[in-house]
């Protein structure tokens, strides 16, 4: 019994020593951090969308206009842009519309249900045009750097804009050029049905029949055909001086290899789609200098050469490759965009849309102002040819 008594004071005892040591330590203990100043708040997120083809056939034109809103992109976001007193950051939302209307309407509703600020595209005419419906029922303003069927900008539409020049300008001067400079008499026009070859290939006929040529054959293809032989055999028959196509690059290049093994020594003449650096490749020993002739919907002369070179140096130090065609005017159109938001101190598309149909703004593509259907006022055209596996400028027309 003594034993057991002991035995459970020596408990108690080291319990008693147990406890004192943990309040003595609970004593000691450092009194609890201060807390953390709170973190500043993040910055507003303005979303801007871009659509181009970026798969399919002509993905190297579509790669080539989201490359160039990317750069203006960046750069503005380096600079800093303050909206209502707060610094923002811009996001590009880019989107592949594959030059298929449908899919151009999907990614149209797809950036409106997103809430986008605003939409730099579409490249071409055919996704643009009904796109343009649903960014106007939207409200969000819509800058297209590079869709040239005059219909975009006469639908009434208040949230449509354009920085190049249409067909009526674009196909006009090529068909007085066709006419007028390389005397030619008797002309064939092909088109591939789309809204942009169907466009510019009218226009370019209307302007030769006024300047006196005559339109000898009338062709069609699509701008997914690889075989012209058919129609290039009709129109062999009727010895053309000039073979006008309206369509892309793509399907241009094969049609000169065509043209070439048949033995049709006519000029051949294309719009905006046609004039870039990746024909040159697609057509290769079929194209002899001075054969191919094309027009930009745009260009710079004078003082502006030096900002267009500095741009195309930066571009392709950038992106490790050449600009094909419209990259700066994609480049032009998100900073005139943005421009017009700081103007407004606001990315509500209902506040900036103003001071984005008055834009006075001089870019890379030269000077930049709309008119009441938001399209470019005195719009440049710039005429090249290929000499030497290079395209090269010949004039530039107001």
């Amino acid at each position: 019994m003594q034993f057991k008594v002991k035995s459970a004071l020596t408990v108690l005892a080291a319990a008693a020593l147990l406890v004192a040591c943990g309040k003595k330590e609970e004593a000691a203990a450092p009194a609890a951090a201060p807390a953390a100043a709170p973190a500043a708040p993040a910055a507003a997120v303005v979303k801007i969308g871009h659509v181009g083809p970026t798969s399919g056939a002509i993905a190297h034109l579509g790669k080539d206009n989201e490359n160039g809103a990317r750069m203006a992109i960046e750069e503005l976001n380096a600079a800093g842009v303050t909206l209502g007193g707060q610094k923002v950051t811009l996001e590009l939302l880019a989107e592949d519309d594959a030059a298929d209307p449908k899919q151009g309407t999907a990614v149209a509703q797809k950036l409106a249900d997103a809430k986008v600020a605003g939409v730099i595209g579409h490249l071409n005419s055919g996704t643009t045009i009904p796109a343009s419906k649903i960014y106007s029922d939207a409200g969000i303003p819509q800058i297209s750097p590079s869709a040239t069927n005059p219909k975009y900008t006469r639908q009434g539409f208040k949230t449509t804009f354009r920085v190049v020049a249409d067909d009526t300008q674009l196909g006009g001067t090529l068909g007085k050029y066709a006419v007028g400079t390389l005397k030619g008499k008797a002309i064939a026009v092909i088109d591939d049905r789309t809204a942009y070859g169907q466009g510019v290939a009218e226009e370019f006929a209307k302007a030769v029949v006024a300047a006196g040529g005559k339109v000898v054959a009338t062709e069609f293809t699509t701008d997914k055909a690889t075989d012209f032989n058919s129609i290039l055999t009709t129109i062999k028959g009727k010895k053309p001086d000039v073979v006008f196509f309206g369509g892309m690059d793509a399907v241009a290049g094969p049609m000169l290899k065509q043209m070439k093994s048949l033995g049709i020594k006519a000029k051949f003449m294309g719009g905006d789609g046609i004039c870039s650096t990746e024909l040159v490749k697609l057509g290769g020993d079929a194209i002899a200098d001075d054969q191919v002739y094309c027009a930009e919907a745009g260009g710079v002369e004078g003082e502006g050469k030096a900002g267009m070179e500095e741009f195309k140096a930066k571009f392709k130090a950038k992106f490790g490759a050449d600009v094909q065609v419209y990259a700066p005017y994609v480049y032009d159109s998100v900073k005139i965009m943005v421009a017009a938001m700081v103007k407004a101190d606001s990315a509500d598309p209902a506040k900036y849309l103003p001071m984005l149909a008055a834009t006075d703004y001089k870019g890379v593509t030269g000077p930049v102002v709309f008119d009441e259907k938001g399209d470019i006022k005195n719009g440049a055209l710039t005429l090249k040819t290929v000499r030497g596996g290079k395209l090269e400028t010949l004039a530039v027309i107001r």
